[in-house]
């Protein structure tokens, strides 16, 4: 570690043309800091890196040195995979380059931007991404985890509309990888994660969309059973213009939410109409006729809008536990343990997130891509979310509980994105008859899994 640390403070020695930090250093307290604000680890040496050349010196250090190292791109990751104790961060937040070609359609994105970063670009093109559902979220994990959003049911998963990556592998080189290049590496790390290289750009096919028809509309508590069945069945059959994903929330107590409901408890849908916004009507109307809202905020607004409306809601430090599942069916008995749980949210902002991943997300092949339940309806998040690190455990065990009185009634494996640090046989349940596949490319580009602070996959 002194022979570490002494080298490390030598930006000479490395000619890094980014920043080099260390626990002596002044930034060394907010540079180790992530979104999930119940992560506290104490890396070695965080270099943040400016340019692919950067990177490769980077992942040259730590194979030379044995070291421990973790990739953070926007460090949303909930499980903190982008920080590790005593090892080397290789952080890629100052790269954040966007050039959108309106001659192709395509959008190329360094792996440091946020989705806000990339929505701001592509929006006066008239062009988006499909993403998240938080601007805040970092283009490159939620990308190589596969990418499910307000968009997924219109345009797929994030991973539909890649064309290619710049890849730093483990010994570093640097390739692309696309449909013609590597297209074993391609494939692998549509979905596998960062268990293959440091991806240091993406190139994106833009689709044409500016405005959307979107919003929540909230029900009372004792009216979720009833949205329930009928959404289950509704969402199956919806056209893909149409998306709406199923939560269980506390009304936030400020605006625009009305007085009467702040911090009440209660089951909503967020709507997103991606279709001509003179035929919104006709779409919204039969939903509010089966059920009418208790609170409806449904408007036409920009894409990058649609993308922020809950930042504000969720700033990084907070402290998060969640665990997910991927869902097919949303049965009696699976409703009843919903319910059970959504009376007892244990904190104002504590919810359950239930995303339709069907439409043209569902009609890819399991096997076209590393992401494996293409057949599912739904990627069911359920997130214990607190500002007071006193309140961990409390949350914690309510994530816990719930997901194991659910999982049984689930799809088997989980989408990465919303997974804790859960363990081998969680990651093969998440990639199914992918995974072996997914293990002889790891073989192939990182043997001795240099890249195994992820939800791992291991070298076969």
């Amino acid at each position: 570690m002194f022979i570490m640390e002494t080298l490390a403070t030598s930006q000479l020695l490395f000619r890094l043309k980014g920043q080099l930090i260390t626990p002596k250093d002044a930034e060394y307290e907010t540079a180790r800091q992530v979104y999930n604000g119940m992560i506290d680890k104490r890396p070695a040496l965080i270099a943040r890196c400016a340019s692919v050349e950067d990177v490769v010196m980077m992942v040259n250090f730590a194979r030379k040195n044995q070291l421990l190292v973790s990739i953070r791109g926007g460090g949303h990751n909930g499980a903190g995979f982008g920080v590790n104790d005593g090892g080397l961060v290789i952080d890629l937040s100052l790269m954040k380059g966007i050039e959108v070609n309106p001659e192709d359609n395509t959008v190329r994105v360094e792996a440091g931007c946020l989705l806000r970063d990339v929505d701001a670009a592509t929006h006066p093109y008239g062009l988006a991404v499909p993403s998240g559902i938080n601007g805040t979220t970092g283009i490159a994990g939620l990308t190589l985890g596969g990418g499910v959003g307000y968009l997924s049911r219109k345009f797929g998963l994030t991973i539909d509309s890649l064309l290619s990556a710049d890849v730093v592998l483990a010994h570093g080189e640097v390739v692309t990888a696309s449909a013609g290049e590597h297209p074993d590496l391609f494939w692998a790390i549509r979905g596998g994660g960062g268990n293959f290289g440091v991806v240091t750009s993406f190139v994106f096919r833009g689709n044409p969309i500016r405005t959307v028809v979107a919003g929540p509309m909230l029900w009372e508590l004792a009216d979720a059973r009833a949205i329930m069945r009928w959404y289950r069945t509704y969402i199956k059959q919806a056209p893909d213009e149409i998306n709406g994903w199923f939560a269980f929330l506390t009304v936030p107590p400020g605006p625009p939410f009305p007085e009467q409901l702040h911090l009440k408890k209660m089951c909503g849908i967020v709507w997103t109409y991606t279709g001509p916004a003179d035929k919104a009507e006709d779409v919204f109307s039969p939903i509010r006729q089966m059920k009418t809202p208790a609170l409806e905020m449904i408007g036409e607004m920009p894409v990058p809008v649609m993308q922020g409306m809950f930042d504000a809601l969720y700033p990084p430090g907070l402290q998060w536990y969640w665990k997910g599942d991927y869902v097919n069916e949303l049965s009696d008995e699976a409703i009843d343990i919903h319910l059970k749980y959504g009376n007892r949210l244990p904190s104002a902002l504590s919810t359950m997130h239930l995303y339709p991943i069907n439409g043209a997300a569902g009609r890819v092949s399991n096997d076209a891509t590393a992401w494996n339940y293409r057949d599912a309806t739904w990627a069911m998040v359920i997130a214990g979310i607190d500002a007071d690190p006193a309140n961990k455990e409390v949350i914690t065990n309510w994530a816990r509980s719930y997901w194991q009185e659910l999982h049984p009634y689930s799809a088997g494996g989980s989408y990465v994105n919303f997974m804790m640090d859960e363990g081998t046989d969680r990651v093969k349940a998440t990639y199914g008859a992918n995974y072996e596949r997914l293990a002889a490319i790891k073989h192939q580009y990182d043997p001795e899994n240099l890249f195994r602070v992820n939800q791992n996959i291991r070298p076969d």
